[in-house]
């Protein structure tokens, strides 16, 4: 391996061999017992714990006391399995019962001894110098009476002697393998205990991640979009987390020592066979389209029949699968590693991750079977290094899955706020158009002098296009609020004559409900102030409309009082006060959420979308300004909201002079002015032009932009009214087209689509006006007289 790529192995790996290297040397430099005596005398037990490992002294079914001469059965290595333990040539069978002596020389010692003794197939007693010191379960000569349990245990020595006289009592009926198999220690007691309190710290900390992890996973696949491998994960790591305690070192069983052995076991096996195969259907899901469902579900089988199996029969049984399993668990794991490194070719996110952790479970899951087999005895700190590592890097793979999935629902959501955006700007296009239509034809017949009958009638129908126009804009805006995307005008308006206009147009409405309106404005407020006349007209028209909705009898009154004032601003308060029906005070917040009123038989009886009060409390909030509500049910609301606005200091002779200045549409002003109009709509056609002769003017119509650029005279037309939906060209090219040609004339946009949604496109292609459909003839008279120079927009001098 290069020096360059050295760096990149990881630390971890390093340590599995540094820890095999000092097993290996700490193994052989430890005396061994020898004919049933192993001598210490010359070993510091302070410093280091040691095995009592070597030959001890077998008497084969036989429970022997310290009080007991008996003869031996036969000098057999320690620890080993009955199963490998030959006896005149022949193993010893997997069940049964025996005893084993040692003799222990110690040296000269003044601290506390202790010895660290390990579990057995299935159960032991320990005496030393003829007391008793330490026992799990019962081990007996007769099946009845014994008793299984698997428990590990330091204890401290209470003898003084120089000479030990130890007796192992062994029992086992349960298991399909018996007799000792882990290392008897002894040593200086706090060492000792040291080293299993940390060792038993270490099992608890290990299973409290896997568990707390699989638990947030668990989490994140309810709370989430339900991804099969986060599910699959969290399993995993819930049911292996058992493994941590509750096997190796059984520090479960410490804590709970009177759980029954037979459910201790059948979990612990359980737990393997399940986790492996949440482990597979993981490795399934995490990369399906680099894996094979078949060989996935044969895995899973495989380790849920085995599952059955411990569920069905006793331990005797489920205890001999064990090597059956541990060809299904490599399989699994050498599977990963496929699927894994199939899919870092295929550049799938994570893969490298995955790659790389499935190589350390594959070295744990390796480094335990050696353990189990008796081959090596590691380190807790190697395994624990190896199990952290796996749950690290598999928790990268899934927050970086899960960070994806964020991205793409983000992106997603986007896209279909992007659909719907799109949606209700053509939804608005194709609306409004048909309503210039309706609204243009209401009007035109409205100014020939219709009967009586027929002015009512007509009237009703402005009204109810008026009605449904509001209910598109409504929508319209909310949506542009949601995006972000109003932005608010600075211009010069007058607050007190924009308030008379809106209260003058709902008076009709309020006079049919026998409804008293009222209007009160500061005499204070004499000033023109800078601000939005759209939105500010926008919000008050929604809160007076409302209060005549919700108004059946009584009055509404409509306030504008002068708070505040200084030489360069000034404050404002518009209070809207209605004896309607009043709104509960649970219910006050509940009313400017979009789409909802006070109760759902609301809408019934009165009408309206739910989005007005919405509307106007967001653009208050934008404008730094809050809408208020005082309201008491049965008896009436008052929606009020204080606004500061900068002042512009107008003399009262020049705006009646402009007021004075501007001409009627009954003058014909615009009598010898030739306007170039480019409509596609036949109806809107006809609408315009029979406006626009009215005023005066001469009309030449061309059907789409390529029509326009052919007849447009720089010479003869002094406007150009131009669509921007067309067929053939659009009026954005044709509008880009003319202004590279050179031609000035002032080209006014008449267009179904919300003024906000084409300013971008329309400041780029040299538009000079936007005139919005359906148009209020009044405000398309006021727009051309203004680009024709015949009549100035207020404010200019």
């Amino acid at each position: 391996m290069s020096v360059t790529r050295l760096h990149k192995v990881p630390f971890f790996l390093l340590l599995f061999f540094c820890g095999f290297t000092d097993i290996a040397k700490a193994g052989a430099s430890f005396p061994l017992a020898k004919n049933g005596v192993i001598d210490l005398r010359n070993t510091d037990l302070s410093k280091d714990k040691i095995p009592l490992d070597g030959d001890w002294v077998l008497y084969w079914k036989r429970i022997l006391t310290p009080q007991d001469a008996a003869a031996p059965t036969a000098i057999v290595p320690f620890p080993r399995l009955w199963t490998k333990t030959l006896v005149n040539g022949k193993p010893l069978p997997n069940m049964g019962y025996a005893s084993y002596s040692l003799t222990v020389l110690l040296p000269k010692h003044s601290n506390k001894i202790g010895f660290d003794v390990p579990d057995t197939y299935a159960s032991y007693r320990l005496f030393v110098n003829g007391e008793l010191l330490c026992e799990a379960g019962n081990p007996d000569s007769n099946e009845e009476r014994a008793v299984p349990k698997w428990l590990q245990q330091t204890v401290q020595l209470t003898s003084s002697s120089d000479t030990l006289h130890l007796v192992l009592q062994v029992a086992n009926f349960w298991h399909s393998k018996g007799g000792p198999y882990k290392q008897l220690f002894i040593g200086d007691y706090p060492l000792l205990k040291q080293e299993r309190d940390r060792d038993n710290a270490f099992d608890f900390v290990l299973m409290g991640c896997l568990f707390m992890g699989g638990l947030f996973f668990f989490g994140l696949f309810l709370f989430g979009r339900h991804d099969r491998s986060l599910l699959y994960f969290a399993l995993f790591c819930m049911t292996y987390s058992y493994r941590m305690v509750g096997a190796r070192s059984y520090a479960l069983h410490s804590i709970f020592p009177d759980i029954p052995w037979t459910i201790t076991t059948h979990l612990e096996y359980l737990s393997l066979f399940v986790s492996v195969t949440f482990f597979s259907l993981y490795t399934r899901y995490l990369y399906p389209k680099d894996s094979n469902k078949y060989v996935t579900y044969m895995q899973a089988w495989s380790c849920l029949i085995l599952s059955a199996i411990v569920v069905i029969f006793p331990p005797s049984v489920f205890t001999q699968l064990i090597n059956p399993f541990l060809v299904v668990m490599f399989v699994v794991i050498g599977y990963a590693f496929y699927v894994y490194i199939k899919a870092m070719r295929n550049r799938r996110l994570g893969a490298g991750y995955a790659l790389l952790s499935t190589g350390v479970v594959l070295l744990v899951f390796v480094v335990i079977n050696l353990q189990y087999f008796g081959i090596v005895s590691p380190q807790k700190e190697i395994l624990f290094i190896g199990y952290i590592s796996f749950f690290f890097l598999q928790s990268l793979i899934l927050s970086f899955r899960f960070a994806s999935m964020l991205k793409q629902a983000k992106e997603q959501a986007e896209q279909g706020l992007k659909a719907k955006n799109e949606f209700l700007s053509t939804m608005s296009h194709e609306i409004r158009t048909p309503l210039n239509s309706i609204l243009g034809m209401t009007h035109l017949i409205l100014r020939d002098n219709p009967r009586t009958e027929q002015k009512e009638q007509l009237n009703v129908l402005l009204f109810s296009a008026n009605n449904l126009l509001a209910i598109v804009n409504d929508i319209l805006d909310y949506n542009k609020i949601e995006a972000g995307k109003v932005n608010f005008e600075v211009i010069e308006m007058d607050f007190a004559n924009t308030v008379k206009n809106i209260v003058s147009g709902m008076r009709t409405s309020a006079e049919e409900k026998n409804i008293d309106l009222r209007l009160h404005i500061d005499p204070k407020l004499k000033n023109r102030i800078l601000g939005d006349p759209t939105r500010i007209g926008q919000v008050i028209t929604n809160l007076v409309s409302n209060a005549i909705k919700f108004t059946r009898k009584g009055h509404v009154a409509v306030e504008v009082k002068v708070e505040s004032e200084t030489n360069s601003h000034i404050t404002l308060l518009v209070r809207i006060e209605d004896t309607g029906i009043g709104i509960a005070a649970e219910k006050q917040k509940m009313i400017f959420e979009q789409f909802t009123q006070a109760d759902t038989s609301t809408s019934r009886n009165f009408g309206g979308t739910g989005l007005g009060l919405a509307i106007s409390k967001k653009l208050l909030e934008l404008q730094g300004s809050s809408l208020q509500l005082s309201s008491e049910h049965g008896k009436g609301s008052v929606f009020y909201f204080t606004q500061t606005f900068p002042k512009v200091i107008t003399t009262e002779k020049k705006m009646e002079s402009r007021a004075e200045n501007a001409p009627t549409e009954e003058s014909r002003p615009l009598t010898g002015v030739s306007i170039l109009l480019v409509e596609d709509n036949e109806v809107n056609i006809l609408v315009a032009r029979t406006f626009l002769e009215r005023w005066g003017a001469t009309i030449d119509v061309a059907l789409n932009g390529q029509e326009a650029l052919d007849k447009v005279d720089v010479n003869r037309h002094r406007l150009i009214l131009m669509d921007m939906h067309m067929p053939v060209m659009d009026g954005y090219e044709a509008t880009r087209r003319l202004r590279e040609r050179g031609v000035t004339i002032p080209i006014v946009a008449l267009t179904a689509s919300l003024p906000r949604d084409v300013d971008e496109r329309i400041k780029d292609t040299g538009i000079d006006d936007i005139v919005v459909k359906p148009f209020v003839p009044d405000n398309l008279f006021a727009v051309i007289l203004h680009h024709t120079n015949i009549y100035r927009k207020p404010g200019e001098q």
